[in-house]
């Protein structure tokens, strides 16, 4: 099995970017613009470039790597990920995110023989003051942007209506699950195999190129690349620093918290007075 730091890496400026980029051009087609089988031609392009890249000796196993990495995004791009709560969107998406975690793990473990891809969920601990500060950082910060983003874009509008009790209660689960998985794929699986190969600033950028399509089609639109971008780099930023998928969590899900909040606020005025919009 090979371990962790064993393989040389691609090196700044290499080859290896072009399969790479590819897959987060990829991403844009087959999510926001729903180009399914134009996103999957690229992926197919990517991996076919990263294998040809191996034989020729200019990177290692960024083939096994990228194919791992495009197969988990072919999985999530196969159905769109656009907000529905609706019970059968809910448990159809919830089987494609299952699948798009445990088939990139499965493969990577058992077929390539690799253990890069794993979910170390305590990292470091205790966490420093700084991580604790950071925390209370996210929290003022969520409830100062968020509900502006949201209510002044008007993409609140890009989420269901949420009335009944059970219909709240379904957005609540639904926002932590998609928090939640939005880790384990692209920091705990596309992040740390782009890490094996990219300087720390080139792979949190090709991360970032595979995550923010998604949080689009989810539906964080009109500007939301503006919040959408820094948060995609600090989350995998701190999971290099931390190496702790339990604190990635806790800060995405403290944020998804807020959107929890404001999209109940915005779609029933009153529900949840504690915003200034």
């Amino acid at each position: 099995m090979v371990r962790r730091g064993l393989l040389a890496s691609v090196g700044p400026w290499s080859p290896g970017l072009v399969p790479a980029l590819l897959v987060g051009v990829a991403a844009v087609l087959a999510l926001p613009f729903r180009l399914v089988w134009a996103g999957w031609a690229v992926l197919a392009l990517a991996v076919g470039i990263a294998w040809w890249l191996d034989r020729l000796g200019r990177t290692t196993r960024l083939g096994r790597d990228i194919t791992v990495i495009a197969v988990g995004l072919a999985i999530v791009s196969s159905v769109s990920v656009a907000a529905d709560i609706s019970w059968g969107n809910y448990f159809r998406l919830g089987g494609v995110f299952a699948a798009a975690v445990m088939v990139p793990y499965l493969l990577s473990r058992y077929l390539f023989d690799d253990d890069e891809v794993r979910f170390p969920w305590r990292g470091r601990w205790p966490w420093s003051r700084l991580q604790w500060g950071y925390i209370g950082v996210v929290i003022v910060a969520g409830y100062l942007l968020l509900p502006f983003y949201f209510i002044s874009s008007g993409v609140w509008e890009n989420w269901p209506a949420v009335h009944e009790w059970h219909e709240v209660a379904r957005l609540f689960v639904g926002v932590n699950v998609v928090g939640t998985w939005d880790e384990l794929f692209f920091i705990c699986t596309v992040f740390a195999l782009y890490l094996r190969h990219f300087p720390m600033w080139q792979a949190n950028t090709l991360q970032a190129m595979v995550f923010i399509p998604f949080l689009w089609e989810l539906g964080y639109q009109a500007w939301g690349p503006a919040l959408t971008i820094p948060f995609a780099l600090l989350q995998g930023w701190l999971f290099r620093r931390t190496r702790a998928l339990a604190y990635v969590v806790t800060v995405h899900l403290l944020f998804d918290l807020v959107v929890f909040g404001v999209i109940v606020h915005a779609r029933n005025p009153g529900t949840i007075p504690i915003f200034l919009l």
